[in-house]
């Protein structure tokens, strides 16, 4: 893969990161009160209707199957850092190709320029000269399959 692919892929994987750390970082947010006159929310006394009033049951009915608090709790605090180092980690990779660009100056690039665009006229010269072969080729071809026809119609030998 070129140096230009991997870093469009690079890019790539630094947006899915930061969209995946910020929407984990929003998901996982404490609630924050914005003002003190508002009251408090009241309780769902059955937050997950599926549980059938077991409030150890998870999604699936499977009591106890949902990690303790403090377990969740760590989790939670140590996934933004970990997907932080990720993200940071991409950014280096991202750094990395960047300098892996190879450095030339104007002039260079004009002359590259230069080269690539007479390359160009040269292979579209020789397509040029290949489809004037091909077309003068198929009309040949198509003159011998109207006299194959024709001498099949009317029913005449081959000379």
């Amino acid at each position: 893969m070129d140096i230009i692919s991997q870093l469009q892929e690079q890019v790539n994987t630094i947006a899915l990161l930061a969209v995946n750390t910020f929407g984990t970082l929003q998901r996982d947010a404490p609630p924050v009160r914005l003002s003190t006159d508002y009251p408090e929310p009241t309780a769902n006394p059955n937050p997950n209707p599926s549980t059938d009033g077991n409030p150890n049951a998870n999604a699936d009915g499977n009591p106890n199957s949902n990690p303790k608090p403090s377990e969740e709790a760590n989790i939670i605090a140590e996934q933004p850092k970990a997907m932080s180092a990720a993200l940071v980690q991409a950014a280096k990779m991202f750094d990395a190709l960047v300098s892996a660009l190879p450095l030339s100056g104007e002039e260079e690039q004009l002359q590259r320029i230069a080269e690539l665009q007479a390359e160009n006229e040269a292979v579209g010269l020789e397509l040029e000269k290949q489809l004037k072969a091909a077309e003068l080729e198929m009309k040949q071809v198509e003159e011998l399959f109207n006299q194959a026809t024709d001498n099949c119609l009317n029913l005449k030998r081959p000379d």
